[in-house]
């Protein structure tokens, strides 16, 4: 009987232990209510080593010679209550010491066991958190229901999921206002989501650490979007991070007194937003290796922000990889390089060549500027492509492919321009053969395998103040040739492609001022479908509201049916083939100028509420069209250009694109 009352006290006594190491807040309070300005002050000493994980393994198992761990580990003790974050660990069964991954996930996803599981069996452990609180998919053989039904991300007295789950407001798009679920009671850059979550992706490293199958010195950070921007701001953060690959998030921000800088997409920020939360703060502060992996034309991570805001990332550290014409998401010569940017630098396996120089030169004989691309010949170069646009909006833009030509070790192409208002927009691409030992390497569904791989020059730009001091001089005409086909689909984004009747190619060809259409012309092209079927032509108009409020947003469709022929067969489009999708555009089609997009599938899917519906079958023999051109019409003698989006606009039209992302990567994932 004694030894049980003293077997209670003792358990009492830890528990009081276990509570008072509980109650020990993992941040301090603010002082006299001053909040932070800077990243000194919103960081402090801050140690992210110095707390107990408490980690606990919430289910193992093995496949494919892999182990894999649903793991949760305690982020840290806010608010007298613990914070905890759930994530999928693997590694290859018996591997130690070796190089280890963080994974980043984006907006309204989950932690990923593809990710980690193809890590693995490349060579690496790798950890992906779930730090947005959804649900975490795993094989049925673990859950028959296909998701973990166990214990979850838990951010007890705080709410940093995404979407948010029980806080109605979202502490990621800005605000410090406090509420219930934020840290401080008054408005401080510590109530964002990005600090909290930056905090968990700190300790994720410390967890990496910590397991005996991991080389704690040898650690590397990728993410995509939302978890783009993460690994952007762990880099700058956190000196244990050796290598960082984020994808289409990270670019910073421009502001509204920032008039100088063509294009872009300029808000006004909080001064404390913008010193404490914002790209900005962090990206001056990366000294490891980064790889910036984002297409040209992608919606979270704007282009013309990357290239000003990364200017003075000094290129010993930073190397580019970026597609051409898409809008988050990379084609796999573009996204084999985040494989081979790791493979150097956790690994020692192979040699990433240098980032090629790249100029612009305006003052020339004729007026007309020249851009040149000086690769780096350690390996023997496959191709160079020199791509430019001149249009201002850089979410919409088409990027010409100004057809470099070598010169020695040079590649040089002329720029032309149609108008002296017009600013420039200029990368290169260099594309290298693929050593074979990394040919055939574990990918996540909806990436693969590629014999080339393509790293990318610094982007320049140019504004229109630029071209009279330098002389040059307005040569461009309009051209009615759109694509003769004989370079495949080079200027087009391909979608789906491993789904017959669903596969699309789309093209912002048409937006450009070069190939915009002519009034009352037809668009005119040949296709070849060996079975009979639809085919429907897709005018997206006005798309991001660059026109306006007055121009309708929206899908216009023309359906086309194909009679079963190897034979060329001629499509004609007019105007008034054209019908509007969504109901709520009830004006037609009355010109092509203010077209963002070209879209040809053999199905379009208008949604419930939409007028138009074409279920294509699937596509028997090849996918390839030729002598797209302009038929008729007139041209136009002034040309919209596009206007300044409002942030609350931009705001809607960007949670739109979002949405429409993850559909699309989920489709896209399960074709694999």
């Amino acid at each position: 009987m004694k030894l049980n009352v003293r077997g209670a006290a003792v358990a009492a006594i830890l528990a009081i232990i276990g509570t008072t190491r509980l109650a020990a807040e993992t941040l301090p309070p603010l002082k006299d209510g001053k909040v932070p300005q800077n990243l000194d002050e919103l960081w402090g000493n801050y140690d992210p080593r110095k707390e107990p994980l408490e980690t606990e393994v919430l289910k193992e198992w093995e496949q494919d010679g892999v182990v894999a761990r649903l793991v949760r580990y305690q982020v840290g003790t806010f608010k007298d209550t613990a914070s905890k974050v759930a994530g999928i660990f693997c590694f290859p069964k018996d591997g130690t010491k070796l190089p280890g991954l963080l994974h980043l996930h984006g907006g309204g996803q989950s932690a990923s066991l593809d990710g980690p599981m193809a890590d693995a069996k490349n060579g690496y452990a790798s950890l992906s958190l779930n730090w947005g609180g959804n649900k975490i998919p795993v094989p049925k053989s673990v859950t028959a229901s296909g998701t973990w039904d166990g214990l979850q991300t838990d951010w007890g007295k705080l709410d940093a999921t995404h979407p948010p789950q029980r806080n109605k407001v979202n502490h990621f798009p800005g605000g410090f206002t406090p509420d219930d679920f934020t840290l401080d009671a008054v408005e401080s850059p510590r109530n964002s989501n990005w600090f909290i979550v930056l905090i968990a992706a700190r300790r994720g490293l410390t967890f990496l650490q910590q397991q005996p199958e991991v080389d704690p010195t040898r650690l590397g950070v990728y993410g995509h979007s939302m978890g783009g921007k993460l690994t952007t701001n762990l880099a700058g953060i956190d000196r244990r991070v050796k290598a960082a690959v984020p994808s289409c998030g990270g670019c910073g921000e421009i502001d509204l007194s920032q008039t100088d800088l063509p294009g872009c997409i300029k808000t006004s920020v909080n001064p404390i937003q913008r010193a404490c939360i914002s790209d900005n703060a962090y990206i001056p502060r990366i000294t490891c290796p980064i790889l910036w992996l984002s297409p040209t034309n992608d919606f979270h991570a704007t282009i013309d922000h990357m290239a000003w805001n990364w200017r003075n990332v000094p290129d010993s550290l930073i190397r580019f990889s970026i597609t051409p014409h898409r809008n988050h998401i990379h084609n796999e010569a573009h996204g084999l390089t985040k494989h081979l940017f790791f493979e150097q630098h956790l690994k020692k396996a192979f040699t990433f060549p240098q980032t090629p120089q790249f100029t612009l030169l305006t003052k020339t004989s004729d007026g007309v500027p020249i851009l040149s691309a000086t690769p780096d010949e350690s390996l023997p170069v496959k191709s160079v492509d020199i791509y430019y646009s001149v249009d201002p909006h850089p979410t919409t833009r088409f990027w010409r492919d100004a057809k470099a030509v070598k010169k020695g070790k040079q590649w040089t192409a002329a720029a032309p321009l149609m108008s002296l208002d017009q600013p420039l927009f200029a990368y290169a691409d260099v594309t290298y053969d693929t050593p074979e030992a990394h040919r055939k390497i574990a990918h996540p569904p909806g990436s693969g395998n590629s014999d080339v791989f393509t790293i990318s020059s610094r982007v320049l730009a140019a504004s229109p103040a630029k071209w009279q001091a330098a002389g040059v001089r307005a040569t461009d005409l309009p051209e009615r040739m759109i694509d003769a086909g004989d370079r495949g689909w080079h200027d087009w984004y391909l979608s789906n492609w491993g789904h017959p009747p669903l596969w699309a190619a789309i093209t912002a060809k048409l937006k450009d001022p070069k190939w915009r259409g002519p009034n009352g012309g037809k668009l005119v092209f040949e296709i070849r479908s060996t079975n009979d079927n639809s085919l429907a032509v897709v005018i997206s108009t006005n798309a991001w509201g660059i026109y306006g409020n007055k121009v309708p947003t929206g899908d216009y469709v023309a359906a086309k049916e194909l009679k079963g022929s190897p034979d060329w067969q001629i499509i004609t489009v007019s105007l008034e083939d054209f019908v509007a999708n969504e109901t709520k555009i009830t004006t037609p089609l009355a010109d092509w100028q203010t077209v963002t997009d070209l879209r040809i599938s053999p199905t379009y899917q208008g949604g419930p509420k939409g007028r138009v519906n074409i279920a294509g079958k699937a596509w028997q023999g090849p996918r390839e069209i030729r002598n797209l051109h302009w038929e008729g019409g007139q041209y136009a003698a002034v040309q919209p250009v596009g206007s300044t989006l409002s942030a609350e606009e931009h705001q809607r039209q960007f949670n739109s694109a979002i949405n429409r992302s993850l559909e699309q990567e989920k489709l896209e994932r399960n074709q694999k």
